[in-house]
């Protein structure tokens, strides 16, 4: 269905066959599947033009690339938890990074590779595919894990889920993504995924043992995590706003995204459970909270902090 869409938008071209794609005339190839097709896509594919790919995990592709005159691995570390044409963004990419593996490309090849991510408003970072794999493991693959066994242990209560909130949501966004996709990602990275699981079930069993203890240890742990947490300077954050249940309400809010001019990341609308108003969120540049609370403000709009 996805590809019925954006052939209708022209967005592509279907082509019947791999021999189809090898045939077509190109200088670049790009590779977007789930990582077990891309993995077979590569291995049969011959052609002396540029091939990239942009899987979620790097090992397998740049493995069964091997035999390519040119192949850069790559993965644009941008997403959604929604695919398909009707999720299309021009500003996925924007600000994001996009790791480029050095494995086996030419000097030259990973030059136009970072300059094509540049072009898409990304920012290129260098690694090898085994570091990429061992990396995403944790800032991405344990996320998804993770997020999927918080809704299943809260699925159960009704009270509990009646009741979540802002940092529940958001810690569990994900598990609203595609599962047979996730499940393709987390297979081919199993052994870096497991180890990953491994080392977070010691760190909560040392949580739980300091929760135990008492003696002000668990302040510590959480300290020590807000820390690094604060190390990593987040591009994005996120302004809340009560909606009134009356007309006009969102053509306020668009006032003021207009009115602040920031650079809006995304937005999540979550209505009330029982019919009056909801909560609008609005994640932004962190340069452009400041703006965008004023101008809400001068909207006469109700901020959240």
């Amino acid at each position: 269905m996805a590809l019925a869409a954006a052939a209708e938008r022209g967005a592509v071209r279907p082509l019947e066959s791999l021999e189809d794609l090898i045939a077509a005339p190109a200088d670049l190839l790009v590779v977007a599947a789930p990582p077990t097709i891309t993995v077979d896509v590569l291995a049969a594919l011959e052609t002396d033009a540029l091939v990239l790919d942009v899987c979620s995990v790097k090992v397998g592709p740049v493995a069964a690339a091997s035999h390519l005159a040119r192949f850069v691995g790559t993965h644009p570390m941008a997403g959604r938890e929604v695919s398909g044409p009707e999720a299309a963004s021009p500003v996925l990419f924007r600000g994001a990074t996009w790791v480029v593996a050095t494995d086996g490309a030419s000097p030259a090849d990973l030059l136009t590779v970072e300059e094509i991510v540049g072009l898409l408003g990304a920012r290129p970072v260098r690694m090898s595919a085994a570091e990429h794999d061992a990396a995403v493991s944790l800032v991405s693959h344990l996320p998804q894990v993770v997020a999927a066994a918080l809704v299943l242990e809260a699925g159960g209560d009704e009270r509990a889920l009646g009741v979540a909130a802002g940092s529940f949501r958001d810690l569990t966004r994900v598990a609203a993504s595609d599962p047979a996709m996730w499940t393709a990602v987390l297979e081919e990275n199993r052994g870096e995924v497991l180890a990953a699981i491994g080392r977070l079930q010691a760190r909560l069993d040392s949580l739980a043992r300091d929760l135990a203890d008492g003696e002000g240890r668990v302040e510590a742990d959480l300290a020590a995590a807000r820390r690094v947490r604060e190390s990593l300077g987040a591009a994005a954050e996120p302004v809340r706003v009560a909606l009134a249940d009356r007309p006009g309400e969102l053509a306020r809010v668009g006032h003021a995204l207009e009115a602040s001019g920031v650079d809006v990341r995304d937005i999540q609308l979550r209505h009330a459970p029982y019919g009056g108003g909801g909560v609008l969120t609005v994640a932004v540049h962190t340069s452009d909270v400041a703006n965008l609370r004023a101008a809400l403000i001068a909207e006469g709009l109700l901020l959240i902090d």
